[in-house]
């Protein structure tokens, strides 16, 4: 059977599988959906990566499966033979920190020596819009303590590699956008918790100095080993560099199965309210970010940066903090709705945005002819 046909064939029965979760809806038979609707977002992420257009989204569709089989079925990922399997977090976290590291090197923090104009602009805008749109969204949401403070705790985290590949297809200035997730991610022991005190120690009760200790132990230490891996070793162990990718990517999909699992309960309750609260804080962050460049006379790809620099969070930190905090089924909620909902609309930017041409083309285009 040729791919293509293949690739058809899965999308037919993604939708056959979607079709038959609605009857059970609507018969009154959610409960037993579970098999239909894992069985749809999986068979639907085979038939995206057959897609050109579509490939892009096959790993947010992966996740979306993840997350449906976390609500259907929690007990099987909270513990296994009474092994928490929240303990899982920490070392899956600092192994997509370690992956992150292996993509970079000390050149990418040499950036600030070429763009501190860029960096400074990005990085204080990034520490100032998120962490006051999460404090001003947890305040008008109405949940309980502990969630409300998971809404600033991703407001408050730095910058993900997801932004580095989204200004990419953007058209975004890659350079800088490297530049300020690495400056970002090195500052993040002090100002996230910092942060985090001052804006969410009226929900929760917040240990500065066991936050900056579990920032540096997740994130500081991981990407180091990786800087110095990538150094010695890049090119040189080549099964590791192809499997790393893979490796963070199934460790997100898991810490978010975990997560979910163990908030069941909530966000069953206040599921949509989070879902549209967490939207909109990535939304705004977009937005604002981009106004910033605009309000410092950037040029368009360092505005579209901006934008993506600011509106998405490293939500893998933030799950990593809230589980260090113990409450990883409360504070740990938002984070990890956060990650699926930054990738759809962070793709749908990019899309959009690769098909505009930035002012530099159009100046190329008009010499041309």
């Amino acid at each position: 059977m040729k791919k293509a046909n293949l690739y058809t064939l899965a999308f037919g029965a993604a939708i056959a599988c979607l079709i038959v979760f609605f009857i059970l809806i609507g018969t009154g038979h959610i409960s037993n959906g579970g098999p239909a609707i894992i069985l749809f977002f999986l068979l639907l992420a085979v038939g995206f990566s057959g897609s050109a257009t579509l490939k892009g989204f096959t790993y947010t569709i992966i996740i979306f499966a993840a997350v449906a089989l976390a609500l259907y079925y929690p007990a099987h990922f909270v513990d296994l033979n009474g092994y928490k399997l929240s303990n899982l977090i920490t070392p899956l976290l600092q192994v997509i920190m370690f992956g992150m590291g292996t993509s970079m090197s000390v050149h990418d923090f040499a950036g600030v020596l070429k763009n501190p104009r860029g960096v400074f602009i990005g990085v204080g805008s990034h520490f100032v819009i998120m962490p006051l749109i999460g404090f001003t969204l947890a305040h008008l949401s109405g949940f309980q303590p502990e969630i409300a403070a998971g809404i600033v705790l991703i407001g408050c985290s730095p910058n993900g590699m997801a932004s580095n590949v989204i200004s990419y297809l953007a058209k975004a200035n890659l350079a800088l956008s490297i530049t300020i997730t690495a400056v970002s991610t090195l500052l993040s022991p002090l100002l996230t918790p910092l942060l985090i005190k001052l804006l969410a120690g009226s929900f929760i009760e917040i240990n500065v100095l066991s936050m900056m200790w579990d920032i540096i132990k997740m994130v500081i230490m991981p990407i180091g080993a990786g800087l110095v891996f990538n150094h010695f070793l890049h090119g040189k162990v080549k099964w590791l560099d192809k499997a790393l990718p893979v490796v963070s990517m199934a460790g997100i999909a898991i810490i978010i199965l975990i997560i979910i699992s163990a908030g069941r309960n909530s966000l069953l309750t206040i599921g949509p309210l989070l879902i549209f609260l967490v939207l909109v804080h990535n939304l705004l962050g977009y937005s604002l970010g981009y106004w910033s460049g605009r309000l410092f006379r950037m040029s368009e790809r360092d505005c579209r940066t901006m934008a993506i620099e600011v509106g998405m969070q490293n939500g893998g930190l933030a799950s990593g903090l809230a589980k260090g905090m113990g409450k990883i089924a409360t504070v740990g909620l938002a984070p990890a709705i956060f990650g699926p909902v930054m990738n759809i609309t962070g793709s749908v930017l990019a899309s959009w945005w690769h098909r505009k041409p930035t002012n530099r083309e159009q100046a190329e285009t008009v010499t041309l002819t």
